[in-house]
Parts: C-alpha cells; sequence; structure tokens
C-alpha cells in the first residue's frame, strides 16, 4: 500500500513538474503572435518594438506591467492594456492621445490632450480647435485643469463654436464663440447642467451668457 501511495505521489510530481515546465519554461505555450488593437494613427510596428517581447517566449513569464510602460513610452498614446491570450497571443489593446486644444507657444501653437499633455508643436491652430489661453498652462495647473475639464463636457456640436477658452483661475473659466459671444462658465463643476442650460440659451441673441451659478443666469 504504501508502495503504491509513493508510486502515485511520485507520479502525480512528474505530472505537475512537466505541466510547470510545459507553461513557464517551453516555448509550446510562448508568445507566437502579439496583436495590436486600437491604434489608428501610430504604426502598428512601433507599438510592437516596444512591447519588446521574444518569439516563442513563454506567455506565463510575460510581465505584463513591464510591457504596459515600455508602450506608454510612447507619448502619443494615453493608455494602454496588456492581456494574454492563451495558448501564445500578447494582446495589446491602446487608446491614442486626442488633441482637444491649441496653446499659443511662442509663434506656434502646442496642441495638447484633455489631460494637459504636448503631443506636437504646430504653426497654426487646426480649425474648430479651440485656442486655450492660461496663465500657467502645464500638467496639474488647477486653471489648466479646468479649462481642459470644460473642454470635454462641451457636446461636440458646441464644442464647434467655440474659439477660445481663457482662465484666468481655476473659477473663471469663459468660452468665445466664433461669433464673438461670450460664455461665462466659471468653474468646472456642474459642468453638464451648465452646458444643458448655455444650450439652451444661446438660441437667444445676447452678447454674454453668465452660466457660472447655473440656478441663477444672467444675460448681457
Amino acid at each position: 500500500m504504501r508502495a503504491r501511495t509513493a508510486f502515485i505521489a511520485l507520479l502525480t510530481a512528474g505530472v505537475v513538474g512537466s505541466a510547470a515546465w510545459l507553461v513557464f519554461f517551453s516555448p509550446v505555450l510562448g508568445v507566437r503572435e502579439v496583436q495590436i488593437v486600437g491604434n489608428v494613427t501610430i504604426p502598428t510596428e512601433l507599438i510592437r518594438k516596444a512591447v519588446g517581447v521574444a518569439d516563442r517566449e513563454p506567455l506565463a513569464t510575460v510581465d505584463l506591467a513591464d510591457v504596459e510602460r515600455r508602450v506608454l513610452s510612447i507619448k502619443q498614446l494615453e493608455s494602454a492594456r496588456i492581456d494574454r491570450n492563451w495558448p501564445g497571443t500578447l494582446k495589446v489593446r491602446v487608446v491614442e492621445r486626442r488633441p482637444v486644444a491649441a496653446l499659443p507657444y511662442g509663434g506656434a501653437f502646442a496642441l495638447v490632450d484633455r489631460h494637459g499633455v504636448v503631443m506636437q508643436v504646430v504653426p497654426a491652430a487646426p480649425p474648430r480647435m479651440p485656442v486655450l489661453k492660461v496663465s500657467q498652462p502645464k500638467p496639474g495647473d488647477p486653471a489648466t485643469a479646468a479649462a481642459l475639464a470644460v473642454i470635454r463636457a462641451l457636446p461636440e456640436t458646441l464644442g464647434r463654436t467655440v474659439r477660445e477658452v481663457r482662465a484666468p483661475s481655476a473659477e473663471s473659466v469663459s468660452l468665445m464663440l466664433n461669433d464673438g459671444r461670450e460664455v461665462v462658465f466659471g468653474g468646472a463643476d456642474r459642468a453638464a447642467e451648465k452646458v444643458r442650460v448655455i444650450t439652451g440659451l444661446l438660441r437667444k441673441p445676447y452678447d454674454v451668457y453668465d452660466v457660472s451659478t447655473p440656478d441663477v443666469v444672467t444675460v448681457k
């Protein structure tokens, strides 16, 4: 009986050891494909190069966090998610940064994403992209963050009518429209309410619409 038990234990250990070798050391379950999804403007090969995983490297031992860090070294990417798809695919889902505003930068314009990260510098602000005017334009600056939050809250139809977004402070964001009218937005708080109010008010011909306190709106 003891011999039988020992044999079963030995057999079990051998099976477990073989399985561990197959998963963690053998190229049988190695990386055969790196699948990139979500990229639009960034070349797939550039992302694949940043992944940096060797062909047939055991999929189980790939450091997903390390791969993510390498992929996000591409500054045009906002986020990346790395997953193992057995038996041999490493899947990389990425989200590209999208410019939402143009910052005056010397005689040119820096295009920034929703977090205030500079994506590129161009000679002129793109059409239908608001110019952002703040005192200290940088990630972490409260006024910059408030202005970008307001821009994010605008529906596309309204956003296309905004020529400038001014933010002397985080609580004094204003929208200058293409036709010369001004929307005093205030802070980024209650943004959805303010957008609903201003969408209705803009049908009426005033020069200034103050929705900084959406419960008590004033116009001039």
